[in-house]
């Protein structure tokens, strides 16, 4: 076995088998996985249609600081085929409960500096108090579903690994409570 074949990646950890995407043409859902930098006007586009009044689009950032500690980056990983049939279960739900237009849900993967996005959800609908309502809910529903889990780097070197669930809207640790 050669050198290379020893350190090859295997390939839902190899950045050059990316982006993974699932697209549904008639529901108007887009759903990437990405380790490229995330544009927020390329899901928003996506999602666009001549029906919506509303188009809402969130976009999750890298923070600099938790729990009092300050943050070098964060890293994710994921298993995609599962990833990605999560977030699409989670926007054909709500296109269907709130008769959205459009979603488009995109993750990135590997490292996320300061201040750059690693989720972005862009959502079209008639209204906006139906664009709104399911822009939330796909938020948690990924946050709660989706096979994806963040490693938090510290300036100090330190490091953990969080699943998303752990924390709730306003960031408190739904295991402790503690904010």
């Amino acid at each position: 076995m050669s050198s290379s074949e020893k350190t090859q990646l295997p390939a839902h950890l190899d950045p050059k088998t990316y982006p993974r995407t699932h697209d549904d043409a008639i529901q108007n859902i887009h759903i990437t996985l990405t380790y490229d930098t995330l544009d927020a006007n390329t899901y928003l586009s996506q999602t666009s249609s001549p029906a919506a009044g509303a188009n809402i689009l969130f976009l999750g950032t890298t923070r600099d600081t938790f729990e009092g500690r300050s943050v070098s980056q964060l890293s994710y990983t994921t298993y995609p085929p599962l990833a990605l049939k999560t977030l699409a279960g989670i926007a054909e739900a709500a296109v269907k409960t709130h008769r959205l237009e459009g979603v488009s849900i995109a993750h990135r993967l590997g490292t996320v500096p300061i201040g750059e996005a690693s989720i972005v959800i862009a959502v079209s609908a008639g209204h906006r108090g139906a664009a709104w309502r399911a822009g939330e809910e796909v938020l948690e529903a990924c946050k709660e579903k989706a096979e994806i889990w963040k490693r938090e780097e510290f300036v100090d070197g330190g490091m953990e690994w969080r699943a998303n669930a752990d924390r709730d809207a306003e960031g408190r640790d739904l295991r402790t409570g503690a904010v």
